[in-house]
């Protein structure tokens, strides 16, 4: 072997020691890494329009950019977690205490459907009532208890909490600045054809912007409508509900008529008819169109993946890394099929003989 191939090899070898070191390094703050990786994709044409305005002062330019997020992106998010962990404490306690009875809620309901309504629940092996209700209520119960440890343990870790967010300011402020810079470095190092790696950037950027952008974006609108309408119509902690339809709007085949259906088919039985009506044009007219109206606008057709893709990604994605998976799952999917869309269009093609 050649003193030259030898060196290459050492240098091969440095560089796959020191990069997993660092990443070792790097997660304990990972989400504070990752959060401001995408924050700074998203607000990068912010970014680029305020470096005109402003004369190319980058240090004005990426300051100005990140209040900007700091007002839009990260202290409502802040605020409604606040105030979803003390709603969730607050639900804990009142089925605890038994003031929301939600097994004679599930008994009366099945009273009042018809009798072939009750046949088909006993065909689908859905008759054991005392079984049903028992998941529900254990399910409700895990759930506002969640909810209610949460807002105890998140006083003991307010000092990790202000540490990865300062850091994740601090990062996104520089990754504003001097994003530009990075990714061209970031290509260069890449040992990939030049339009190869423009075309893993751009599948990059597309995704992130189209997850976060669009996918959120049409989730929170969902979430937030079906919880004002919840409100509205006097139904127990309208947020909780409203996070659980924003985020059953991000899983395809899914969405938010799985929580408010039943809830109107109920009221319809019990006889509150005008609130049954109401919810159900709501959620037809108003949280249903919102899919169809924001999502070509935001995301734009060219950058959708298959559905069943998009729902076994962002699932795997929240069982491997919690919260941050509903963007990392996707990203992975889309870079999977990209990179192997490459793999393919460069490999030669094998002359059959005639």
């Amino acid at each position: 072997m050649s003193e030259t191939a030898r060196q290459h090899k050492a240098l091969h070898l440095l560089l796959a020691l020191v990069t997993i070191a660092f990443v070792w390094i790097l997660l304990p703050f990972y989400g504070a890494v990752f959060w401001a990786v995408i924050l700074a994709i998203l607000f990068a044409p912010l970014q680029r329009r305020l470096l005109l305005r402003l004369s190319w002062r980058r240090n004005l330019a990426a300051g100005v950019t990140l209040l900007t997020c700091l007002l839009i992106a990260i202290l409502p998010v802040i605020v409604i977690s606040t105030l979803l962990v003390q709603e969730g404490a607050a639900l804990y306690k009142n089925i605890e205490s038994g003031q929301l009875d939600i097994a004679g809620y599930i008994e009366r309901f099945n009273d009042l459907l018809p009798a072939f309504a009750q046949r088909g629940l006993q065909r689908m092996g859905m008759a054991d009532l005392e079984g049903l209700r028992e998941a529900i209520s254990k399910g409700a119960m895990q759930g506002s208890q969640f909810f209610a440890s949460q807002a105890f343990s998140f006083g003991q870790g307010t000092f990790e909490f202000l540490v990865s967010f300062a850091v994740m300011l601090y990062l996104l402020f520089f990754f504003l600045r001097d994003g530009a810079e990075l990714a061209r470095k970031v290509r260069t190092a890449l040992p990939l054809a030049e339009q190869q790696k423009r075309r893993l950037q751009l599948k990059f950027n597309r995704v992130v912007r189209a997850t976060v952008k669009g996918n959120l974006v049409v989730a929170v609108t969902q979430g937030a409508l079906g919880g004002i309408i919840f409100w509205v119509l006097g139904i127990p902690s309208p947020l909780v509900w409203a996070v659980l339809m924003g985020f059953l709007s991000l899983l395809p085949a899914v969405g938010a008529g799985v929580v408010w259906a039943p809830v109107a088919i109920y009221f319809l039985l019990v006889g509150t008819v005008w609130k049954g009506v109401v919810l159900t044009a709501f959620g037809v007219l108003v949280i249903g169109l919102v899919d169809n109206l924001l999502r070509p606008i935001l995301v734009g057709k060219d950058t959708k993946m298959p559905d069943y893709l998009i729902l076994i990604s962002t699932l795997g994605g929240l069982a491997v890394f919690g919260l941050n998976g509903f963007v990392i799952g996707p990203l992975i999917a889309a870079l999977f099929m990209s990179s192997w869309a490459i793999f393919v269009s460069t490999k030669p093609k094998v002359q059959l003989p005639d």
